[in-house]
């Protein structure tokens, strides 16, 4: 059989978890959670407030671990590893709100993100990861003067000197404004298509996600309810009642 004619093989899953349940103060906050993201894909995951999308990040991410289920990267059960030794094996994570050290200079965040653990790392990696995110400031700027958009993209910027195989971008389209949003969705296709990583978004601007996102997955109290490309899982009529009818309302 010639390379022509040969099937194609599935990609395999980059990262995710199986089965994922977990009780916080009594009460049941996740239940039978599975969902997955191969490299260069982004995945997408809406629900209403209250879902359950932030503690399931809380999982992935290594800060909370499950009742039951586990967590899968690159094949490997990490599911017991902390939040450090999941970035060493490349899982990166920012959060919906771009906290910066206000008194430090984007100079020195960078140093100390370079210098955050061996092996340590230089100015170049610096420079390059800011390229790649677009984040042109003086590096003797003060990162607490800097906006919204420019303090997301110098945390992108120093995850990314560590190379992660994959991110998990909690909003980061909050607070910003359309035009800023396009900019984003520039970044974030990047960091899926030309870098290779798997990205799972969790974002309510659902114009972002139906620009981007390869599949979309929804939770409801702490179900996953529906999953699927966008255009489909957000016509879906459990998802209008789970999320659009209630949440937008």
């Amino acid at each position: 059989m010639n390379a022509a004619a040969m099937p194609s093989l599935p990609t395999p899953d980059l990262f995710g978890c199986e089965d994922i349940h977990i009780r916080l103060g009594g009460r049941t906050i996740l239940e039978g959670i599975t969902l997955s993201v191969r490299a260069g894909e982004v995945l997408g995951v809406v629900g209403p407030n209250g879902a359950g999308k932030t503690t399931l990040f809380e999982i992935l991410s290594g800060r909370y671990t499950p009742s039951q289920g586990r967590v899968l990267l690159a094949g490997r059960d990490v599911t017991k590893l902390k939040l450090f030794d999941r970035v060493r094996l490349g899982l990166g994570r920012t959060y919906q709100s771009p906290v910066v050290p206000d008194a430090l200079t984007v100079g020195e965040v960078f140093k100390a993100a370079r210098q955050a653990f061996a092996p340590y790392l230089t100015s170049f990696h610096a420079e390059a990861a800011a390229e790649k995110v677009g984040l042109r400031v003086p590096m003797s700027a003060l990162a607490g003067s800097l906006e919204t958009l420019n303090r997301r993209k110098l945390l992108l910027a120093c995850l990314l000197m560590r190379r992660p195989r994959v991110m998990l971008l909690d909003e980061p389209a909050a607070g910003l404004i359309n035009s800023e949003i396009d900019e984003l969705d520039t970044i974030i296709r990047h960091l899926a298509g030309e870098m290779n990583m798997g990205i799972m978004l969790v974002e309510h601007r659902l114009e972002l996600l139906s620009a981007i996102a390869d599949r979309v997955v929804v939770l409801d109290l702490g179900h996953l309810i529906a999953e699927g490309d966008p255009v489909t899982v957000f016509d879906d009529p459990r998802v209008r009642a789970a999320y659009f009818e209630v949440d937008v309302a």
